[in-house]
């Protein structure tokens, strides 16, 4: 680790000087929502007061508090580089807290640096509305003014939804294009696809039929596509109108295919939606233009300004653009699903879901939502039970709040699948172990193709006729070889087993932790036996093939399985691979080539215009990332799907290099890794503020600009082509060294910095 020069950031912020009082914490939360004193109807923002919205809870909609200890949290201003203590206070009305004598709780000065603090005032009463306020102090011990007020409504718990979420937003519309193509007939472009509502305000000369199609893709300038694809949404239906001016909005037909499936049921107060972005409508006897025609699109709360990014490639900024607004759009239910076709939670789908949703917003509540539906809810595949674990630890990671965690902790010792080990500490499925008393524990009851119980993926589909110029094998599996005992299902198991230890040490329980450490080693031993191909140096795809795939050897490298001597072999194998796998594998893979030093193979991966590339999901039209890298591959895809929204995470996580070393972003790291770039600049949310960074390269000199949020230390490291550059930091001269392509710079506080390259 390189030497750090001190001077560099002997940087103190005071108000002392000016007799300027410190700033107030902002961006209040309660159970990580910051606006849970909103109340709406229908999806619309009202007036109404929340207490008012409580009493009538079948006409108002807001976010309920049901944790009997929520968790207060806050950020801090840049000038507040440590916190050393706060203050909350709670009371029944908000003028108790301006007067400082509250009737609820007073935590009074608690020392501590968390911008976090767990309610330990009076019980809570069900149906009132509570008003809370902090101050802090900095390491000076001069404290700031309280912070502006923020309430919440509490209520009853729920047992089934154990943390607070908000309801859904209703947005209207109007369309980008409208255009004459006959004598009452009309084009309609709405600019993205969406899940929506149509409205159509119309002023007809007699009563009539009008005949409307809605549909997400076009054959030819002005023409929906009715035959786009088997789940590429297409709808034409008749609409009755009446004489005079008046408002319709089209009723959705009911899906039996999907509704048999049980998935995630539109709430009452939104309303059915459906997909699209285009619409026609025909029969029009009176005007029709823009005010004429509307939509009302669903999703989840989205704060569009919180992430930002912007780069020298073109193509990259346009796949950035349709990954976060991706997120947006694919959130109408209110959890993570897998699209519209299915509308069901499914555990690989959250997780990149999740990864990319804290990327673009910093909100936190739908992934926790969304994951304690899947503990009791699961799917079939073996992978997607070891990824709650993964979703589990992220939530930690992200938001610094250990409750989900302590909740569901046995629940994730089962998802962990302990039971299906053999003799060589490897798990199976074909071994004979999935028995009743197991399934019921990890909560599986449904059968899948007639077959109760998990069953290996890999990736999907596993099977498909279609082989392009990029990939050699049929399906998505690059041709893995599935055997008794399953390399990518272990490659999965190790990291559970090692996050569980991780996890029992955060929850303080140092048996458990000692117990999982050691089966991880156990567990690493025996895959480096039974996997590694001692010939080659590759990872083979099961204990009873020499076959190595692309997944067996992407999924062991992201995971921590491949020695480090074995990492250029590995690594020349994978990228003989291209895009062999899916949108939902190429999270793993690109993870596994940032982490093993392989980031401008990743950039390129990442922009490129061939079929299997994000670009080529523009280039067919859709605004949505797509359940596959094209209709060729899964010919019932549908273009809704946010597993394939993984840029949005990789670009801030990896090629930005903005990420968590400690829980809720107490310490964090940049560590870019920029490929062919020559400037980029990114607005990162976290839950402790935003991060930026931004980065421009010359001909002789590489300028980074980065901003720490108040409360937070970043580890730095600034890229470099030569190990004889000078590094500036702050105006001030280093004498340090680079090592490994970048100098690294420790404990970097709040504010400001630039470092400077020449």
């Amino acid at each position: 680790m390189l030497r750090f020069l001190l001077f560099s950031f002997l940087v103190v912020f005071v108000h002392t000087a000016m007799g300027q009082a410190l700033p107030a914490p902002r961006q209040l939360r309660v159970d990580l929502l910051k606006n849970a004193q909103a109340v709406s109807q229908r999806g619309k923002p009202v007036v109404a007061s929340l207490s008012e919205a409580g009493k009538q809870p079948t006409q108002y909609q807001f976010a309920a508090i049901t944790s009997t200890n929520p968790m207060f949290s806050w950020e801090l201003d840049a000038q507040i580089a440590r916190q050393t203590g706060y203050r909350v206070l709670v009371a029944t009305k908000p003028e108790q807290l301006a007067a400082g004598k509250v009737d609820i709780w007073d935590s009074n000065r608690q020392s501590s640096g968390q911008a976090r603090a767990v309610y330990a005032g009076k019980p809570l009463v069900a149906g009132n509305v509570y008003y809370w306020t902090v101050q802090v102090w900095n390491a000076n011990g001069q404290s700031t003014a309280f912070a502006k007020p923020a309430s919440f409504l509490y209520t009853e718990q729920n047992p089934v939804e154990r943390f607070a979420y908000y309801p859904l937003v209703a947005e209207a519309q109007k369309p980008r294009l409208v255009q004459k193509t006959g004598s009452g007939s009309y084009f309609v472009d709405f600019g993205k696809d969406a899940l929506c509502q149509l409205q159509l305000h119309l002023d007809s000369p007699e009563n009539d039929t009008v005949w409307v199609e809605v549909g997400e893709a076009v054959s030819a300038p002005y023409t929906i596509n009715p035959k786009a694809g088997m789940r590429i949404r297409y709808l034409k239906m008749p609409l009755a109108v009446r004489k005079g001016k008046h408002d319709y909005q089209l009723d959705w037909p009911v899906d039996t295919k999907r509704n048999s499936r049980n998935p995630v049921q539109m709430p009452d107060y939104i309303g059915e939606v459906y997909p699209f972005r285009y619409v026609t409508v025909s029969n029009v006897k009176g005007p029709f233009d823009r005010a004429s025609v509307s939509r009302t699109m669903v999703y989840y709360p989205f704060d569009e300004q919180a992430a930002q990014f912007t780069s020298s490639d073109t193509i990259l900024n346009q796949i950035w653009d349709l990954c976060k607004y991706s997120i947006k759009a694919t959130s109408f239910t209110g959890y993570y699903v897998d699209g519209d076709r299915e509308r069901i939670p499914y555990e690989a789908d959250a997780l990149i879901n999740q990864l990319s949703h804290y990327a673009v917003d910093a909100e936190y509540s739908m992934a926790r939502r969304s994951m304690t539906y899947l503990l009791y809810n699961p799917t079939w595949p073996t992978e997607w039970s070891l990824q709650n674990v993964l979703i589990a630890w992220n939530d930690y990671l992200y938001t610094g709040d250990d409750r989900l965690l302590k909740t569901y902790y046995p629940e994730l010792q089962k998802k962990i699948l302990m039971p299906l080990a053999g003799e060589n500490g490897l798990i199976s499925t074909r071994t004979n172990k999935q028995t009743d008393e197991f399934l019921t524990s990890i909560h599986i009851t449904k059968t899948f193709d007639g077959r109760r119980g998990l069953h290996d993926i890999v990736d999907w589909p596993q099977n498909g006729e279609y082989i392009s110029p990029e990939k050699e094998h049929k399906g998505e599996t690059d041709g893995f070889v599935f055997t008794t005992y399953n390399s990518v299902i272990n490659a999965f198991y190790y990291r559970n087993l090692v996050l569980m230890a991780q996890i029992a040490q955060a929850l303080k329980k140092p048996d458990d932790a000692a117990f999982y450490k050691a089966k991880a080693q156990e567990v690493y031993s025996a895959y480096q036996t039974v996997f590694r191909n001692p010939k080659t140096g590759l990872i083979k795809d099961g204990d009873g093939t020499d076959h190595s795939s692309l997944h067996a050897n992407m999924f062991a490298l992201a995971f921590g399985l491949v020695a480090a001597a074995d990492v250029p072999a590995v690594g020349q194998f994978i990228k003989s691979r291209r895009m062999a796998c899916s949108v939902y594998g190429s999270q793993f893979l690109m993870d596994a080539l940032y982490d093993s030093g392989m980031g401008d193979y990743a950039f390129d991966l990442m922009t490129a215009t061939t079929q299997r590339s994000w670009y080529n999901m523009i280039r067919v039209g859709s605004t949505i990332s797509m359940e596959a890298w094209d209709i060729a591959f899964k010919p019932n895809l549908d273009l809704s799907h946010a597993w394939g929204a993984a840029p949005a995470n990789l670009i801030t996580r990896k090629l930005m290099g903005v990420e968590p070393l400690t829980p809720g972003f107490d310490t964090f790291q940049i560590k870019p890794q920029l490929g062919r770039l020559t400037s980029a600049a990114a607005t990162i949310p976290t839950i402790k503020g935003p991060v930026t960074v931004s980065i421009k390269k010359s001909a002789d000199a590489q300028t980074m600009e980065v901003s720490v949020p108040g409360g937070s230390t970043a580890t730095v490291y600034v890229p470099t082509t030569s190990a004889q550059s000078q590094l500036t930091v702050d105006g001030k001269r280093t004498v340090m060294g680079a090592q490994g392509g970048y100098f690294r710079v420790d404990k970097v506080p709040s504010g400001k910095h630039t470092f400077v390259l020449k």
